[in-house]
């Protein structure tokens, strides 16, 4: 018996354990530069124990997708719950944000749902990227209550906060311009988000 076996984890602790792995090594490679040997190294099991559980890299990239997905879904119906019957677009809004905010602290959840959104035109990648995202849309709409153009904008901004985080923009902090586009894209949540991405690496250096 292998020693993760022989381990104290459950099955479902070992499952979160390795897909928490996968999202660091997917966020950092991409899908095509992920592989389940690099994946099994961050996770701390061997690379036989991955494949067993997951059946192999394109099962594995899906989970940890999905299970990023569902992050930001449990994150924005945490927020949800915390509405208020008076709030309007705006308080809702920042609610949601400050919940994406927190999130995102883990760089690795952002970086894989990436990764999903550029496999748009894959067969099999495609039809999951499309069906995660409505999904989210589908929840701000109807259990946040934005109309359909509140939804856009919300998202708009989001992807707009997605992609600076992304590229790292807050390493430029110092930079006027940088500060600048971000306090106007980031808002209220500006100085949590530019903290938590600091300094941010997920895969340290002998993984990469």
């Amino acid at each position: 018996m292998s020693p993760e076996e022989t381990g104290r984890l459950s099955a479902a602790d070992r499952r979160e354990q390795i897909l928490t792995a996968a999202s660091v090594v997917f966020g950092e490679r991409g899908y095509a530069g992920g592989t389940t040997d690099a994946i099994a190294q961050q996770a701390g099991v061997s690379q036989a124990y991955v494949v067993r559980m997951f059946g192999g890299k394109e099962k594995l990239f899906r989970a940890s997708a999905e299970r990023a997905a569902d992050k930001v879904i449990e994150a924005f119906r945490g927020a949800i719950a915390e509405f208020n019957a008076n709030d309007d677009v705006h308080e809702k809004t920042l609610k949601l944000a400050i919940a994406y905010t927190h999130l995102v602290a883990d760089r690795g959840i952002l970086l894989t749902l990436l990764h999903l959104f550029s496999l748009g035109h894959d067969e099999s990648f495609g039809p999951l990227a499309r069906s995660c995202f409505l999904s989210t849309y589908t929840i701000v709409r109807e259990e946040a209550g934005l109309t359909p153009e509140e939804a856009s904008a919300f998202f708009a901004r989001g992807m707009l906060t997605t992609t600076l985080l992304a590229m790292r923009m807050p390493d430029a902090a110092d930079d006027p311009t940088a500060a600048e586009l971000m306090q106007c894209t980031f808002g209220e949540t500006s100085t949590d988000l530019i903290t938590l991405s600091q300094g941010q690496s997920p895969l340290d250096d002998s993984g990469r």
